[in-house]
C-alpha cells in the first residue's frame, strides 16, 4: 500500500468508525449529535443555524399560489415569528425558501440582479428555462456549505411563462440543485409531509382538483395545510391565533404577482378554517 494511503487508513481507523466521522474531525462536516451524561435526548455541541420552514405552492384557476408560514427556528428555539419565506424575484417569478434564510435571501438577491441585468442588456425577459437553471447553479455552488452542515436551502420556484403558450410553471429543487417541474403542487421543509398529504387528498378525492379552485378556495386549502403541519411539526408556525400572525401568500398570474393582504387571509381563515 502507498504511504499516503497508509497514513489515511491510520488516521481514519484510529479516529472514527465511518467516513462522516472523519469529515467531522477534519472540520468538513457539522458535529454529530451527542447524548448528555444523564442519558437524556441528543443535542448538538455547536451553535444551531437559523432555519425557516414550511413552504407550499400549487396551481389553481388563477395561476400559482405560493404560501409559507412565518416561523424561523434555531434548534428548539423560536427565533422569529414573522419571517418572509416567499420572495419576489421579478414581475412574474417567486422563490419560496425552506432552509437557512441568510443563504436563501442572498440567492434571491443574486437572482433578482441577474434577471434585471439580462432584461436591460438583452432587451427581453430571460426564458423560464434560463431562470430555472440560474437557481439550480446557485444551489449547486452552495453545496459545499451544505456538506458542512450549514447553509442548506431547498426552494420552490414559481413563474408564469408567456412563450410558447401562456401557462403557470412550478418547480421544486433538492439541496444539490436538481430541479423538478411539478404538474400540480409542491411542498418542502420539515412540515412538508403533512402538507403533501393534504394537497394530494384535495387534488384527487375532493369534488374539484386544485387547478379548478377559485382564489378563496385555494387560500383556504393553503391555510388548512400549514395549520395541520404546525400540529405535528414544531418548526412550522401555521396560524398563530393568539398573535394573529398568518402565513404569507402570493399569487403568480398572467398579470404579475399579487400579495394577498392579511385582512383577506384572516377573513378566509375565520370563515372556512377556524
Amino acid at each position: 500500500m502507498e504511504p499516503s494511503l497508509v497514513a489515511f487508513d491510520q488516521n481514519f481507523s484510529g479516529a472514527a468508525d465511518d467516513f462522516p466521522a472523519l469529515l467531522r474531525r477534519k472540520g468538513l462536516l457539522a458535529p454529530a449529535a451527542i447524548v448528555n451524561s444523564q442519558g437524556g435526548t441528543p443535542h448538538q455541541k455547536s451553535w444551531q443555524p437559523t432555519e425557516a420552514t414550511t413552504i407550499l405552492a400549487f396551481k389553481f384557476s388563477g395561476g400559482v399560489l405560493v404560501a409559507g408560514d412565518r416561523r424561523a427556528t434555531a434548534g428548539n428555539t423560536v427565533v422569529y415569528d414573522r419571517a418572509d419565506k416567499v420572495l419576489e424575484i421579478d414581475r412574474h417569478s417567486i422563490m419560496a425558501i425552506a432552509g437557512v434564510p441568510a443563504t436563501a435571501w442572498e440567492m434571491a438577491r443574486v437572482l433578482e440582479h441577474s434577471f434585471q441585468y439580462f432584461r436591460r442588456t438583452q432587451l427581453q425577459e430571460m426564458s423560464v428555462d434560463g431562470k430555472v437553471r440560474a437557481l439550480s447553479k446557485l444551489l449547486r455552488d452552495n453545496f459545499g456549505f451544505v456538506m458542512q452542515g450549514v447553509g442548506v436551502v431547498v426552494p420552490i420556484f414559481a413563474t408564469y411563462d408567456s412563450h410558447p403558450k401562456p401557462e403557470a410553471r412550478l418547480y421544486f429543487y433538492d439541496a444539490m440543485g436538481a430541479q423538478f417541474e411539478a404538474t400540480d403542487y409542491a411542498a418542502t421543509g420539515s412540515g412538508s409531509p403533512a402538507v403533501r398529504g393534504i394537497l394530494y387528498y384535495e387534488n384527487n378525492w375532493r369534488a374539484k382538483p386544485l387547478q379548478k379552485l377559485s382564489e378563496d378556495e385555494a387560500v383556504s386549502i393553503a391555510l388548512r395545510a400549514l395549520d395541520t403541519a404546525a400540529e405535528s411539526d414544531t418548526s412550522t408556525g401555521g396560524v398563530d391565533r393568539g398573535g394573529k400572525i398568518y402565513p404569507l401568500i402570493k399569487i403568480v398570474s398572467r398579470e404579475g404577482i399579487t400579495t394577498l393582504p392579511e385582512s383577506k387571509i384572516a377573513a378566509v381563515f375565520k370563515e372556512t378554517v377556524a
